[in-house]
């Protein structure tokens, strides 16, 4: 069983710490996951994600199920053998890749019905087939199969995906030994379609929660406003997981607003294309000012990025094309995600939450 407890809340905020305990890893919360799509978070390395303090990752289904396949995956000892990972593993449905690749895809009550983007095979995703492949695989938590629209979104399409995930999640919770399943709410922008979804699932028990359907070129004062909607009727003793929120601001107005769980290919994409999130803002390490700059990406860090190596050298291996670019400031990134991290449980114990992402705030405009 996974077990969820809060240690301690802030007084002036809905921000609250607590643990996450797993059959593999106790993780701390609020946390962020690293994005392991393919069962590897891009360019780092397991003993690298562990020595910047991750806990957890979320690999992808959809991803998995076509290559290598959950078959030889669950042949192989399950995926946290398979990849090398002793620590928690959450797996993503593939709703989202129903969403991102829906030219590709035929859907109905029943399930999905998509060709494979590597090399056109017909397959067939129902929200039973998508929790027995992640009970193959073997993962800590495992979500149920979503379905949601673009923004911005018509009501009635919006209601309709409300109708169709709320179905599928009954649907997964009839699968026999099934999994740690999380519920996805669903519902757009629309206020009270968020509430009756959440109320909705709610009755149906699941071992947690997240929000989903949001991250997706809305602007942040509405995402805020479905957390906060969502966040009034969840219950509290569940974890609270925020799909898809990866920009730091965006991270620490959620935790105010009570969530717990993150997940984003921010760090990574950004540092394999030479943007570093720092305690400063961001730094795009291509720049020309920084042809001759001795110092640190951050001169508040002590990754180990930032202990060995100057922003003149890292700017020579991204203009070089050296694969080593990306990998040392990807390793930065993701040592930024769980510092901030765990300065925010800090505070969060501490009852000075508020006044912490106040006054952190002012320098974070990633965007």
């Amino acid at each position: 069983m996974i077990k969820f407890k809060i240690l301690s809340k802030d007084p002036d905020t809905k921000a609250r710490c607590g643990i996450l305990k797993t059959s593999h890893y106790e993780v701390k919360t609020p946390n962020f996951m690293p994005v392991a799509t393919q069962g590897s978070v891009k360019t780092l390395s397991p003993a690298d994600l562990k020595r910047t303090g991750v806990e957890i990752i979320v690999a992808n289904t959809y991803h998995l199920m076509l290559r290598p396949t959950s078959e030889l995956i669950a042949n192989m000892g399950g995926l946290h053998k398979f990849i090398g990972w002793d620590r928690a593993i959450l797996t993503d449905s593939g709703g989202f890749q129903v969403y991102s690749l829906s030219k590709l895809i035929k859907i109905n009550d029943h399930g999905v019905e998509f060709s494979s983007h590597l090399d056109g095979s017909k397959h067939f995703l129902s929200p039973e087939i998508v929790v027995g492949i992640q009970k193959e695989m073997g993962s800590d938590i495992a979500m149920v199969l979503d379905f949601f629209t673009s923004y911005p979104s018509q009501f009635i399409d919006a209601r309709i995906a409300v109708e169709r995930t709320v179905n599928w999640a009954k649907r997964s919770l009839d699968v026999k030994k099934k999994p740690h399943l999380f519920g996805i709410i669903q519902g757009a922008t629309f206020k009270h379609l968020r509430r009756e979804c959440t109320e909705r699932l709610v009755e149906l028990n699941f071992a947690g929660y997240a929000i989903g359907g949001l991250m997706i070129g809305e602007p942040s004062m509405l995402t805020n406003e479905m957390v906060y909607e969502v966040n009034q009727v969840l219950p509290e003793k569940k974890i609270h997981y925020l799909m898809g929120c990866g920009y730091p601001e965006d991270i620490l107005e959620a935790v105010s607003l009570g969530a717990d769980l993150f997940d984003c290919v921010l760090p990574t994409r950004n540092g394999r294309t030479g943007m570093a999130f720092t305690s400063g803002g961001k730094v795009i390490i291509k720049a020309a000012k920084y042809s001759t700059d001795n110092a640190p990406l951050d001169k508040k860090c002590n990754c180990y990025t930032c202990r060995n190596f100057s922003r003149a050298y890292l700017r020579h291996l991204f203009n070089a094309g050296e694969a080593l670019a990306g990998r040392l400031v990807s390793y930065h990134n993701i040592h930024f995600y769980t510092k901030l991290m765990g300065m925010i449980r800090e505070h969060i114990r501490k009852g000075t939450y508020k006044q912490f992402m106040r006054k952190i705030s002012k320098n974070f405009d990633f965007r």
